[in-house]
């Protein structure tokens, strides 16, 4: 930390009397400053310290001063016993009074309503009221402060108590401090800070204790001894740190559990009775007891180390957090006292505080963990400007002087420079045997190895360094000099291989040896090899590259900046450096970039590159392609301009790749790809190159396309007209066109009797009796023209067929017989299976009939249909001597079942009279 006086004035009244300066406040945007001085309010600009105007009405010495956090209010107490409130507009506009001189003003932070205290009562003002409403106190008040929300007032009491009042004035709870009496509470503060679960005060009493107390009054971590009495406490705007002001003479800059971090300013004549800073800023002001108002700037240095992607820095002064720039993982260590120094290294973490150093180590060796654990401590007071930690060692710069420590303390070796180290940067290596490369305010670059007391000169430029980097291989080395001069150098050689201008700092990429990036001007510049600079906007510093992240420190924020390094990648693709190309496009470029580096280096023939290139797209046409290729050349195809216009054609550069297929005597692929591609007016053009290709074969291609693409006629034209007229055929029949089935049925030779059966199939399918018989008539297929009359069910010209053709006689009768069952004409079906020669069938109809007809209760059916069963067991006896005796028996059972139901007819017909007889009785 480090103060900068801004202004500083110091009030005296005519006679040149020092006035005090009992209390201090910022209106809430910062922009004046409002002081009790003497009997006078003086309002100052804080820019430039000029007083705006002294305020005059109170008639004693002014002793508190608070503004409002609206803006639009502040007020005064005086001795005089009154409170005056002021407007912005520096105004007064309404006095009222108490018994005793007033000690202490709080605004409320969210009413805005305005609570004083006397010395033996406080009360509540509010616009809203006109009366002001007062309560006693047991005890002296010397300081008041309300909660964030606005709903307790703290009363530091001279008995050493807070009390915890509500907004009634009643108290709701009370917290006393060791010593009572002897310990009066002189300063008090809520902390701002959201980090907190509930709220914390701080206490300041004259027991020259800092403590701090939840609202129950539980006190929070450890007491803190002051060794001063406290006359003021007030917390940052969002309560990273606290200052205090009192006896010591001097306003300490503390954290917010009270460590101690240092002054502001240098230490003041007298007391320090206020304190306070600007609203969201770090600017403080002090009040002194001399009359001393000083206004100062607090700057917070950063206090940080890289290493690769692991980025440590300091936080509130005490806390260290470890980022990992890539996972954006953090973890926090408390430290719990100032942070001078930080060094991070691998696994090694080193924090140097004012009377020891810590070192930590990763927890586990996982290169993405982030727990870290103590390894040692060297409890002794280092004194240095640059820190640097190794494996095993500890490095501290002094000037000129660096000095090696293990980690038990222990001073190993010494170099001293011949000027002061301005830059040290750990190359690696084994460890205790790491390299450091020095850069020194006379040019000098030197490398030295903690295992050799020699170092090693490297360079010497003309301008003191002011960052270094070396390249992954550790072959070259960049420089920024004091000029912002970017030089690059062989460190083998000796040789410059290049410079620029306009550059604050360089980093070589982790991953790519022939990369580097440095900022300057706002602007980040990349540069891969010896191709021109790549630029783009970018406000920082650059501090680290791996990949395609970039890291970038912006005052005290790291960044994580991802940028696309496609330029470099074309720069390497305009020299068909594909290999390189394919290097950097690894660390991170867009899918376009991938797409146009795999072309690249097909065309280039580099079918590796090209292969990888389309796998990270997932473009599988082209990888297939490749892998073809491969093959292809693994069966001893060598031709190279082949596969470059299968290339082409994969790109659609149809003219160009039959060009080159015809060049290469490939006439063949150059009509096949036109005829797939269904160009058949230019696949005509290879006609005649091409050896066992005719014009038919274009043209059922062009066929296919078209009954592909939803148009049948013109597809059943062309495969006509090529010849192939079964396709035509069963295009035609699929779409139902009778009179083009007939007409290319009637022009078919009876010779091309395959298609003359596939035409009348389809006619035989459409329903087309006639058309089809003429067809299987042209066949001389009589056979089918009887099963056509057959399915169509017209029977009499199925029987004048039967009886031209005997032969047909059982496929026309057999189904007329069982149409005739299905129509329930069992008597015909009958007969017509005895004239298909049928007898069997026509036995097993009539049992059918007979067993329906006693199921249903037809009697006298069922009689008739057994005694013609009977019958026809006599003619089969008569027919098949085999079967004469079982046909026989069964002529008498028949006989006898005839008889039965003949008779029960009678018996049934007279049952059923007789009951509709008695029903209707």
């Amino acid at each position: 930390m480090r103060t900068v006086p801004t202004w500083v004035d110091k009030v005296q009244d005519r006679d040149k009397v020092e006035q005090c300066i009992y209390d201090l406040c910022f209106n809430p945007d910062g922009t004046q400053l409002v002081v009790a001085a003497g009997q006078r309010v003086l309002v100052y600009d804080t820019i430039d310290g000029a007083l705006i105007q002294p305020l005059k009405g109170h008639k004693d010495v002014v002793y508190c001063v608070c503004y409002a956090r609206d803006g639009k209010r502040f007020a005064s107490g005086s001795a005089d016993k009154s409170v005056i409130i002021w407007t912005s507009k520096l105004e007064g506009v309404l006095k009222y009074t108490h018994n005793d001189a007033i000690q202490c003003l709080a605004y409320n932070p969210v009413s805005h309503h305005l609570a004083s205290c006397a010395l033996s009562d406080f009360a509540y003002w509010s616009a809203e009221q006109k009366a002001v409403q007062k309560y006693k106190s047991n005890s002296r008040i010397n300081a008041c402060a309300w909660t964030n929300d606005g709903q307790y007032l703290a009363l530091g009491l001279g008995n050493g108590v807070v009390s915890i009042r509500n907004k009634n004035g009643e108290e709701k709870g009370k917290i006393e401090r060791p010593g009572g009496s002897q310990s009066p509470i002189w300063a008090l503060a809520w902390s701002p800070s959201k980090e907190d679960n509930y709220d914390i005060l701080c206490v300041g009493d004259w027991g020259q204790t800092l403590s701090f107390y939840t609202m129950g009054g539980k006190l929070v971590g450890k007491e803190r001894p002051l060794g001063y009495d406290p006359l003021c406490v007030n917390y940052f705007n969002k309560g990273e740190y606290l200052l205090i002001g009192g006896s010591n003479k001097a306003c300490t800059l503390m954290t917010r559990d009270g460590i101690k971090l240092g002054t502001v300013g240098e230490e003041q004549s007298s007391w320090v009775w206020c304190c306070a800073v600007r609203p969201d800023s770090s600017f403080v002001a002090v009040g002194c007891q001399d009359g001393t108002i000083a206004y100062y700037q607090l700057v917070f240095s950063t206090v940080h180390g890289l290493y690769r992607e692991r980025y440590a820095f300091r936080e509130n002064m005490t806390d260290v957090i470890i980022q990992h720039l890539l996972t954006d993982q953090k973890v926090r260590i408390k430290c719990r006292d100032l942070i001078k120094k930080i060094a991070i290294y691998k696994h090694r973490l080193a924090v140097q505080l004012p009377e020891r150093a810590v070192i930590y180590e990763l927890y586990s060796g996982d290169s993405t963990s982030m727990h870290y654990r103590v390894r040692d401590k060297i409890n002794q007071k280092l004194d240095c400007n640059l820190l640097v930690i190794c494996t095993n060692h500890l490095v501290l710069c002094q000037e000129k002087r660096l000095q090696s420590l293990t980690f038990a303390g222990v001073k190993e070796r010494e170099w001293l420079m011949e000027s002061p180290i301005r830059y040290i940067k750990v190359v690696g290596g084994p460890p205790g045997r790491e390299g450091l490369l020095l850069g020194l305010k006379n040019g000098q670059v030197w490398k030295i190895y903690l295992d050799n007391a020699f170092p090693v000169n490297l360079l010497k430029l003309q301008s003191a360094i002011r960052c270094l980097d070396l390249s992954a291989s550790r072959q070259k080395l960049a420089v920024v000099d004091e000029n912002n001069q970017l030089l690059v150098y062989n460190l083998r050689t000796q040789e410059l291989l290049f410079q620029e201008a306009n550059a604050n700092s360089v980093a070589w990429n982790t991953y790519c040896e022939e990369m580097l990036c440095f900022s300057g001007n706002n602007t980040l510049c990349i540069k891969a090899s010896n191709f021109p600079v790549h630029q783009q906007k970018l406000t920082g510093f650059v501090v680290g590259l791996c990949g395609s992240k970039v890291f970038c420190l912006r005052v005290a924020t790291m960044s994580t900046i991802e940028v696309p390094l496609s330029t470099p990648m074309y720069q390497y693709l305009e020299k068909k450096m594909f290999r390189e190309a394919y290097e950097v496009a690894c660390l991170g470029v867009t899918a376009g970039d991938w797409e146009a580096l795999g072309h690249a280096a097909l065309d280039g023939l580099n079918l590796e590159v090209a292969k990888e290139s389309f796998r990270r797209v997932k473009n599988i046409q082209y990888v297939e392609l490749i892998l073809d290729f491969e093959d292809r050349r693994r069966r001893g195809e060598k031709d190279d301009e082949v596969f470059l216009a299968d290339v082409l054609a994969y790109r659609c550069k149809f003219k160009e790749a039959a060009r080159l297929y015809q060049r290469v005597a490939q006439e063949q692929k150059a009509l096949n790809m036109y005829m797939d591609l269904r160009m058949f007016d230019l696949a005509q053009e290879f006609l005649g190159s091409v050896d066992n290709i005719d014009r038919k074969t274009i043209i059922r291609k062009k066929a296919e396309w078209a009954r592909n693409n939803n148009e049948p006629r013109a597809a059943a034209e062309m495969y006509l007209s090529a010849g192939d007229t079964q396709r035509a055929i069963e295009i035609i029949g699929e779409n139902g066109w009778v009179e083009k089935l007939v007409d290319v049925g009637r022009r078919l030779d009876k010779a091309d009797q395959e298609a003359i059966a596939l035409v009348a199939t389809h006619l035989r399918r459409l329903e087309q009796l006639t058309y089809a018989t003429e067809m299987f008539r042209k066949l001389g297929d009589e056979k089918s023209v009887v099963q056509l009359y057959v399915e169509a069910k017209e029977w009499k010209e199925a029987f004048v067929l039967a009886e031209k053709h005997p032969e047909y006689k059982d496929l026309v009768y057999v189904p007329y017989a069982k149409w005739l069952a299905e129509n329930d004409k069992f008597v015909d079906a009958q007969k017509a299976f005895h004239k298909a020669g049928r007898p069997e069938e026509a036995f097993h109809v009539l049992q059918e009939l007979t067993h329906n007809a006693v199921n249903e209760a037809r009697f006298q059916d069922a009689s008739y249909y057994y005694w013609i069963l009977a019958r026809q067991c006599l003619d089969i006896a008569s027919q098949n001597a085999e079967r004469q005796q079982e046909m026989i028996a069964k002529f008498y059972e028949h006989e006898k079942y005839a008889s039965i139901y003949y008779a029960y007819d009678t018996i049934q017909r007279y049952l059923e009279h007789t009951r509709s007889q008695l029903t209707l009785l």
